[in-house]
């Protein structure tokens, strides 16, 4: 790529950034601090960067830390830097789709034959939606390391239809770290792809294949993956039953008709491209190995009704993120180009994906979430960010007890909003259940002795404050127990003197 082609790349990128992070975040019901899945990594981050944090809950949060390295690599950037966590997460959130717009602009550099169509797919990236019973979405409305490691990812595939795969074998590896699943669906797509393509590299495709299962056989025995070849008995199994997401038998047909129903939108468009003279070199091999992906996933169906952990905690159905990846590639392709392209074609398409985007993005932002602001980059200063405040200003070693959904119901998680051990946060501890026993059977206990919160009496709560040496409880409810703060209806009593 010569130097005029590369100024002409990063112009475009510069100037679509803003509306393009615009449009992704209004799509996705705006940014938010310490949402849904941050409470399992922003507490992970804090207690890196001090570990006086946390000491109840310190196994909890470890269960699932160990198995990235995202607390090892982000906690030292806020420390260098000297950047708090949340304004850390929201410049990391911008640099994720930075590059999701950069991959973006890439993929479509090679696959249109114009402009515009870099920009209908451009808008079409910010149309955020789920991966039909995954546990996931294409976009966030806060930072994840998933997202993060799915853009490099995405970048991962411009350089293999570059035949960089030096390159890209580096961008598939430091998504590992960031997120160890999303990235071994890159690999293993990546992989056959690049085996399929080169003849010359067949040989050190596989050696590294094999080398990769060695590694992960050596996690599995004695590394961070032990413990993971066993079956989930049925107490364990029972925790998780309502999450159906992990369990691709228990799927409603229309789930099956959804995420199959991208292997014959792919092949169809990748016919047209083919009678179109529109492929590109390696773009048989790079088809190939994303529908490989769908053969591991049937492959791991029968280990996962078998209940192996492994096979469940890798949630294989997430490969379908993958497809659907390539298929909004090959639509947009088909809406914006087809059979016969042209400038005008191709700005009609842009022009209608862009106001879709932005019909949606106001819809979501205005008339789902009228609440929200567009950009929320620490803890709400509600009742609830109040009383975080407050709780924050406590022993560090302070326990806390809440409502076990106060996460869902206020926004943030006492163990990020406060920084402080929480006695049950139902919905995510029971998630980080998932990869280990111990955690989902303590949940399942916990939230089964707190009992029904909102007629939590006084004796009760002190029992419990006794049993599992707890200090605080933050309630809407107004008890006989010492009243230590309030805001709004909000009120936080003192347990134990």
């Amino acid at each position: 790529m010569n130097q005029p082609e590369v100024s002409r790349g990063a112009g475009l990128l510069v100037v679509a950034l803003l509306p393009f992070v615009l449009l992704a975040t209004l799509n996705s019901g705006g940014y938010r601090y310490g949402a849904s899945d941050q409470a399992f990594y922003a507490p992970a981050i804090l207690e890196g960067v001090d570990a006086s944090l946390f000491p109840r809950d310190s196994d909890l949060i470890r269960s699932q830390a160990r198995l990235t390295l995202v607390d090892n690599v982000i906690g030292p950037l806020g420390r260098v830097t000297d950047v708090e966590l949340p304004t850390l997460f929201a410049a990391l959130q911008v640099v994720t789709l930075a590059l999701l717009l950069l991959a973006a602009l890439r993929i479509a550099k090679s696959f249109y034959k114009t402009s515009w169509a870099s920009v209908a797919l451009a808008a079409a990236v910010t149309l955020r939606h789920a991966i039909t019973k995954s546990g996931t979405n294409t976009l966030e409305g806060y930072f994840h390391p998933r997202q993060l490691s799915f853009a490099i990812g995405a970048l991962a595939i411009t350089e293999f239809l570059r035949g960089r795969y030096g390159l890209m074998v580096l961008l598939v590896a430091a998504a590992g770290a960031l997120h160890p699943t999303t990235a071994l669906w890159f690999a293993i797509w990546l992989g056959v792809a690049t085996f399929v393509a080169e003849r010359r590299l067949r040989a050190p495709v596989l050696a590294g294949a094999v080398c990769v299962a060695l590694l992960g056989i050596a996690a599995l025995v004695a590394g961070p993956l032990a413990g993971r070849l066993v079956r989930m008995d049925a107490e364990w199994l029972a925790t998780l039953s309502t999450k159906d997401y992990l369990f691709p038998l228990r799927w409603p047909l229309t789930a099956w008709i959804v995420n199959l129903g991208y292997v014959p939108i792919i092949a169809l468009i990748y016919r047209h491209r083919r009678a179109a003279g529109a492929l590109l070199e390696r773009e048989p091999a790079l088809v190939v190995g994303c529908l490989s992906l769908v053969v591991v996933f049937l492959a791991l169906l029968p280990f996962n009704a078998a209940g192996l952990a492994l096979a469940i905690q890798l949630q294989p159905a997430r490969i379908f993120w993958m497809l659907d990846f390539l298929a909004i590639i090959y639509v947009v392709w088909a809406v914006a180009e087809g059979r016969t392209p042209s400038v005008a074609r191709a700005r009609l398409a842009a022009v209608g994906m862009v106001v879709l985007s932005v019909v949606r993005g106001t819809y979501v932002m205005f008339v789902e979430f009228p609440d929200r602001r567009i950009a929320q980059i620490d803890v709400n200063r509600d009742d609830w960010g109040q009383a975080m405040t407050w709780a924050r200003g406590t022993e560090r070693s302070s326990g806390w007890l809440a409502s076990p959904d106060h996460a869902a119901r206020y926004g943030t998680s006492i163990r990020v909003a406060a920084e402080r051990d929480v006695f049950v946060e139902a919905i995510k501890d029971g998630a980080v259940g998932m990869y280990d026993r111990a955690v989902a059977l303590r949940t399942r206990d916990r939230v089964e002795e707190l009992g029904d919160f909102p007629t939590l009496s006084p004796d009760h709560a002190r029992a419990l404050a006794r049993k599992y040496d707890l200090d605080y409880l933050v309630t809407e409810q107004t008890l006989d127990l010492p009243e230590v703060f309030s805001a709004g209806k909000l009120k936080i009593y003192r347990l134990r003197p």
